[in-house]
């Protein structure tokens, strides 16, 4: 054991004095549950969600390109609950295509959610703060939909990007699963399509109805550049909302809440239990909570 916890202590190390392949291992190391035990740090970080097809990860290109020149340096985990088998690379491999990679000012790591993700929150603050500490000075969390269980990835960022297409029902579904709520800014991409200027202005009368609103809206082409520029600049400066901050906090906790019952090792022996009558719903938090307690 202590020769296991010397190994991924020099692998830290390593990864926080820039070597990739180390970081590379680290971050596999805590996907299993490895705790790093460095100090806590004060990350940039970036969610960026929305519909399938809407273009986020060519936008994300765009903006990291644009981030590169002014000399920052860009994490991504890309979250692909949709390619199991692919340790969700479909999302990286996006990005990848655009040729974003070829700078070293770049790393990007695919993250599989193994059908829970909120299973991820277990271990998504430890991939952040060991990315910082290794001078990663943005570091982006991408998700592909807008659902409640990609909320609560995204919840773990600092600000919200949320990224529409040119279709109303897209929108739609945000409002329904509260990302709207959550979202800092929210662009409607393609704006080289007709569609999306009507999508833009139903996207501005939806907010408008709410007195206290607060988020930024913009209509961008991450394919021709078209308001790019302009969203950097508003990313950039998005201050924290302290209203946001309470609705990401909540779903924070409650995305631990779900991993600590994902990951209950009598989980199976509770549902056989509640399906018989032998034990109520009240029975079964009470002893998840205990066996937390004793752990």
């Amino acid at each position: 054991m202590a020769l296991e916890l010397s190994m991924e202590s020099k692998l830290l190390n390593l990864a926080i004095n820039g070597d990739r392949r180390s970081l590379g291992k680290i971050l596999t190391k805590i996907e299993s549950g490895f705790e790093p035990d460095i100090s806590v740090q004060k990350p940039w970080t970036l969610g960026v969600t929305g519909p399938p097809g809407a273009g986020k990860s060519t936008l994300i290109g765009a903006l990291i390109s644009r981030w590169i020149k002014k000399g920052e340096k860009i994490a991504v985990l890309a979250v692909d609950p949709s390619s199991p088998k692919s340790g969700g690379a479909l999302l990286a491999d996006r990005i990848r295509m655009q040729g974003s990679e070829k700078s070293e000012s770049i790393f990007i790591r695919s993250i599989a959610s193994r059908n829970h993700p909120g299973g991820l929150s277990l271990f998504i603050g430890h991939m952040i703060n060991v990315l910082s500490a290794s001078g990663w000075s943005k570091i982006i969390i991408e998700t592909v939909g807008s659902g409640q269980s990609q909320t609560r990835i995204v919840a773990f960022a600092d600000r919200i990007l949320l990224v529409e297409g040119p279709d109303r029902g897209d929108i739609i579904q945000a409002e329904k699963a509260g990302i709207l709520e959550l979202a800092d800014i929210v662009t409607v991409n393609k704006s080289d399509i007709p569609n999306s200027k009507l999508a833009y202005n139903s996207l501005n009368s939806s907010l408008s109805l709410n007195d206290n609103n607060s988020t930024i809206t913009h209509l961008v082409s991450a394919l021709n550049g078209d308001g790019i520029d302009d969203l950097l600049s508003t990313i950039d400066e998005c201050p924290k909302s302290s209203e946001r901050e309470i609705l990401r906090q909540k779903e924070r906790l409650l995305s631990l809440w779900d991993s600590r019952l994902l990951n209950y090792d009598g989980l199976n022996e509770l549902l056989v239990a509640l399906s018989t009558g032998s034990i109520t719903l009240y029975d079964a938090v009470d002893i998840i909570d205990k066996a937390h307690m004793e752990n």
